[in-house]
Formats: structure tokens, C-alpha cells, sequence
């Protein structure tokens, strides 16, 4: 038996024993959890109960942005060592099906992620992962930082796929922690500027305070405004992240981006939206999705131990396991000025 914050239903958290899998396998590690992030994801069960077909039906340990100490390792692990600091990459596919073979493990349609139903996550003292999906962390990176690579690691996936070239002008259409996190590895990427836009001042504010980061307050002036006066009338951006998922912003997206430009859908919308593919094909816009990440969990923490990417401005509060309740209360309120929330073991 171990202590977890555990989601019993819909609305209801409670701080419990709870029977968890521990078996080491030779091909896993063992970590003392130390820091866990607080997901928008966490947050949506909690108050929801579900995400689409993603249903609640047992208790569920939350949380899967989490970084650690490695305590004990499989015998055939060589990566990885005990003392070492980690965080961990919370997906885990079958490595044999045919997504995983192609490299596109993230879409595996077996991919056992923590904190998705059934799946138990990370908000407990100790846990089992395997070492291929453990990655360590160099000294100056902290573990508060450490448990912020998942979502930077969506970020910088989005940017892989967008292909950004040197000096390329952005617009990430959402402030909140994902998109804010995108707008940091646009220019890690080599952007020369990124815009961001939202209806929440107070994340703006906090965006805004980065180099080469502009805001954009849709409750004062339209995105197409602010593009065309630094593009151009008739051009834009060359590529737009929409990672709020909100209707709206999809066609600022449409009207923001130039002729042969790339849209890169990040944020999910809750349901089915409407889209104006005619506009998108007169422009020949180049448009890619993204399902969480792949293949850059190595290349965010080398952002982050560069200084290239400074994640410290957006942890908004921390809070220790036995105030894991209220952290997720707060989370739930949604305070404008709170990007990451944390809890620590």
C-alpha cells in the first residue's frame, strides 16, 4: 500500500492508501517521486470525471508532469544509475506494434499513459517506470524544472513538426502553459518573434516579459491587425500554433497566417468545430497536428540546461503532498495569474 492523491469520482479527491503495482522488471527504475505538475488534463477528470472517451470509472492516482530520484534499477538497465535525477516521459507503448516500429510511439493506440484511465499516475511516493522513458537530469537543472519538460516536451514537438527556419516570424493563438511553452521553443527553434494571443491579461503579462514575445489581448484589438502591421497587408506569420482550442481562434489562425505558411494544431477543442478549408487551400497552407510528443523529451532538457528556455517565471505556486487537495482546488479555480501549479513528496 502506498499514499497517493487519488481521484475517487468526479469531484472528489481524497489523500489515501491505495494499492499500487511496484514489481521491478529488469528493464525498469524505481523513483522516488520529488515533484509532480499539475496538468490541465488533472484538472478536467477532477472536474469532469472524463476527456472524450477517457472515463473515470475506479479511483485514479493523478498527476504525470513529475521528476524524481532513481532508488533501485532493473538488471539489465545500463542508462541510468541509483542517485541519478530524472524526470520521466509518461507514456509507454508497446515497443512491437506497428506505430512504435515506424517511430510514432505517441499514437500507439496500446500506449498505457499515467493518468488517463485506467492508468494509475505519479501523485505517490515511489514509482516503477521503464529506464527507455527515464531521462536524466543535468545539476543545474532543478526538479521543479524537471517536472515541467512534458509539457515544454509538447511545445518543442510542435515546433519539430513545423519545421521553423531561421528568422521566421510566429503566432501562437492561447496563453496558458502549453502555449506560452510553445511560443518559448519557437524562438529556441530559431524564431526571430513570436505573438501570443488570449483574453487573459494577467498571462499575457507573464508571456510578454520574455524577449521577442508579443502579446496580443483579443479584448482589444484583432490578431490580423497586430500581423499585418509587422508582416504586412495581405501577408502574416509563417507559422501559427493554435494551442487553445477554442473555435474562434482557429480562423485568426487562417487569417493570421501567409500564402505557403504553416498551422500547426496544438490545442484540442472540445468538441467538433468548424473549419474554413477553402481559405486554407488558397493559401496552400501547410497544416500539421500533434498528439502529445515523440522523440524530444532529450532535446527539451537541453533547452532548458542551456538557459535557451528559462521556465522558472511560470511556476506559479508549490504546494507539499499532504495540501495536494487544495492545490488541485486551486487549479480548478483557474486564477488568470497562475500558469503551473506544482505539488512536492
Amino acid at each position: 500500500m502506498a499514499q497517493a492523491l487519488v481521484l475517487e469520482e468526479r469531484g472528489k479527491l481524497s489523500l489515501r492508501e491505495i494499492a499500487l503495482d511496484d514489481t521491478l522488471g529488469p528493464d525498469d527504475v524505481r523513483i522516488a517521486i520529488h515533484t509532480v505538475g499539475i496538468c490541465g488534463s488533472d484538472v478536467h477528470y477532477y472536474t469532469h470525471g472524463a476527456i472524450g472517451p477517457f472515463v473515470v470509472r475506479d479511483p485514479m492516482v493523478l498527476g504525470h508532469e513529475a521528476s524524481g530520484v532513481i532508488t533501485a534499477i532493473g538488471e539489465r538497465v545500463t542508462t541510468l544509475k541509483i542517485g541519478d535525477r530524472v524526470c520521466m516521459e509518461p507514456g509507454i507503448p508497446d515497443p512491437l506494434s506497428r506505430a512504435a516500429r515506424l517511430g510514432y510511439y505517441n499514437i500507439d493506440p496500446a500506449v498505457r499513459f499515467w493518468a488517463t484511465p485506467p492508468v494509475h499516475g505519479c501523485l505517490t511516493p515511489s514509482v516503477v517506470h521503464p529506464a527507455a522513458y527515464t531521462f536524466r537530469l543535468p545539476e543545474n537543472v532543478s526538479f521543479a524544472e524537471g517536472a515541467m519538460v512534458e509539457p515544454l516536451a509538447v511545445g518543442v514537438h510542435a515546433c519539430v513538426k513545423a519545421k521553423i527556419q531561421p528568422g521566421d516570424v510566429c503566432l501562437v493563438t492561447g496563453a496558458g502553459p502549453i502555449g506560452i511553452m510553445t511560443a518559448l521553443s519557437a524562438l529556441a527553434s530559431g524564431a526571430s518573434q513570436v505573438f501570443i494571443s488570449d483574453f487573459s491579461a494577467p498571462k499575457l503579462a507573464i508571456a510578454g516579459r520574455y524577449a521577442n514575445i508579443v502579446p496580443i489581448n483579443l479584448a482589444e484589438t484583432k490578431p490580423a491587425e497586430r500581423i499585418a502591421a509587422r508582416c504586412g497587408e495581405g501577408w502574416g506569420v509563417d507559422v501559427t500554433f493554435e494551442a487553445s482550442g477554442f473555435e474562434t481562434a482557429y480562423q485568426d489562425a487562417l487569417d493570421c497566417t501567409r500564402p505557403g505558411g504553416r498551422l500547426v494544431l496544438v490545442g484540442m477543442p472540445p468538441r467538433k468545430i468548424a473549419f474554413d478549408i477553402v481559405a486554407a487551400q488558397a493559401k496552400e497552407l501547410s497544416i500539421e497536428t500533434i498528439f502529445r510528443y515523440a522523440h524530444v523529451y532529450d532535446r527539451a532538457i537541453a533547452l532548458i540546461a542551456s538557459g535557451s528556455i528559462d521556465l522558472k517565471p511560470l511556476i506559479s505556486g508549490s504546494f507539499p503532498l499532504s495540501e495536494g487537495i487544495a492545490a488541485f482546488e486551486r487549479a480548478a479555480e483557474g486564477r488568470p495569474e497562475d500558469v503551473k501549479l506544482q505539488i512536492t513528496l
